[in-house]
């Protein structure tokens, strides 16, 4: 039976981002699925805890646990799954960190601003794209992957993160499956420090965790030029984890 490689995509973004790694995944053995965020249910938009949950049942629908790789807010449910007991391994790559507080979450502090917009869908403009998510890339670039990859994002999701609402891990936890953080050396929306320090505190666990910083990327690593490094990285530490087929 092929393993099985989920991927979570993170704010701002859809499932498509994954499109070059489910390739890159998939020619290694790997049945690949990106699943998308659940929709509003009566006008209500999506919270942590709504979207842990989503994640969660279609993980143990599964007849193995599977791979799990996400990046961004897709990290940071990485990181909640694992917790629970969920997954063969996790990487998270540019990974928001549970309870990010306001330094942690910085380059977004003006979505958190209007409180009462923490409802709505929130729209990032394609100046903010081309100056914090995806600044390494080139003018063209920057036009052509907003244009098809980028769109709104509930508020919610950006108040919880801050305040740690519904993203609580143990970082004591021995029994978790082995972890990997991926760290973007340039990334501006989540810092390579953060990810950092992030690693040590998923150090106080008996259970694998490892960290690997990519120089001179942006939190667009996984889809920006030269993110096959990322991938092979990826598949290399995993093989190493659960063996190869």
């Amino acid at each position: 039976m092929p393993r099985h490689a989920l991927f979570i995509h993170g704010t701002w973004l859809t499932p498509a981002i994954w499109e070059p790694f489910q390739r890159r995944f998939s020619a290694c053995g790997y049945c690949c699925t990106a699943p998308p965020w659940p929709v509003a249910k009566g006008g209500r938009q999506p919270g942590i805890s709504a979207l842990l949950a989503h994640y969660e049942t279609l993980v143990r629908s599964l007849e193995q646990p599977p791979l799990l790789i996400g990046h961004d807010l897709g990290g940071l449910l990485v990181q909640l799954l694992l917790d629970r007991g969920l997954g063969q391994a996790g990487i998270a790559i540019d990974p928001l960190p549970p309870r990010a507080g306001l330094l942690g979450l910085y380059s977004t502090w003006p979505w958190l601003l209007p409180w009462v917009g923490w409802r709505d869908l929130l729209y990032m403009t394609p100046q903010y794209f081309a100056r914090n998510m995806a600044q390494t890339l080139t003018p063209a670039e920057q036009s052509a992957a907003y244009a098809r990859h980028i769109v709104p994002a509930p508020g919610r999701v950006f108040v919880e993160a801050a305040l740690g609402i519904g993203s609580t891990v143990d970082f004591t936890n021995g029994e978790r499956a082995p972890l990997l953080l991926l760290a973007a050396g340039s990334s501006h929306i989540v810092r390579a420090n953060v990810v950092a320090v992030l690693y040590r505190r998923h150090r106080g666990s008996s259970a694998i965790t490892s960290f690997k910083q990519f120089p001179g990327y942006s939190h667009w690593l996984i889809a920006e030029p030269g993110w096959e490094r990322i991938a092979d990285y990826s598949i290399e530490w995993v093989q190493n984890q659960v063996g190869r087929f």
